[in-house]
């Protein structure tokens, strides 16, 4: 169930990150401040095996880059955006404060939800897309698929994977050379 705050005027990204911490996900898109209420189980699972095999990988190779949980990224003065996994390279550590990032990381990743798979589809891939992410991962529990968004040589941001559990496929990205992750392993049911 999504709500989100109504206010007269567009609210900036500075307004934005001095709301309290309330336990729920903020997000800003183009001023607008959306609430969501905290993910189910299930996707708590995939975000949590993802975490756990990029940060093993990335453990053994911290030259790669690092990962993270939900954490701001500002994208602009009215945007302010909160994928539920994301990976800065090493080459990105600048973008690194204490609070949150400051421009869009190597890979954003998304595990949909009823509540806001619309905004994950459209409107993040879109400011992803237009802020420069390298890649860009919608995983869908229901259908058991990733889906992968990656920056071209000519600096479009194509779908160039559609990931099926049944069908065998492996995980892998640009983003963390060396890395992949079995589809049949991420959607397992315990």
């Amino acid at each position: 169930m999504e709500r989100f705050a109504v206010s007269e005027r567009r609210l900036t990204a500075r307004e934005f990150l001095r709301i309290p911490e309330d336990g729920k996900r903020h997000e800003l898109i183009d001023g607008v401040h959306y609430v969501t209420p905290l993910p189910n189980v299930r996707h708590q699972e995939l975000v949590g095996r993802l975490y756990l095999s990029i940060g093993t990988f990335l453990e053994s190779r911290p030259r790669l880059g690092r990962i993270f949980l939900p954490l701001d990224v500002v994208l602009s003065d009215y945007d302010v955006l909160e994928p539920d996994l994301l990976v800065v390279a090493a080459d990105q550590q600048g973008i690194l404060t204490k609070a949150n990032l400051q421009g869009p990381p190597a890979l954003a990743v998304e595990v949909l939800s009823p509540s806001t798979r619309k905004r994950d589809e459209l409107v993040k891939r879109r400011l992803f897309d237009e802020r420069g992410a390298r890649e860009y991962w919608l995983v869908d529990p229901w259908a058991q698929r990733v889906t992968v968004f990656r920056r071209a040589a000519d600096g479009s941001f194509p779908q160039v994977a559609l990931l099926d559990a049944s069908a065998g496929a492996r995980l892998v990205t640009p983003v963390l050379p060396g890395w992949s992750l079995s589809m049949a392993e991420l959607f397992a049911e315990r």
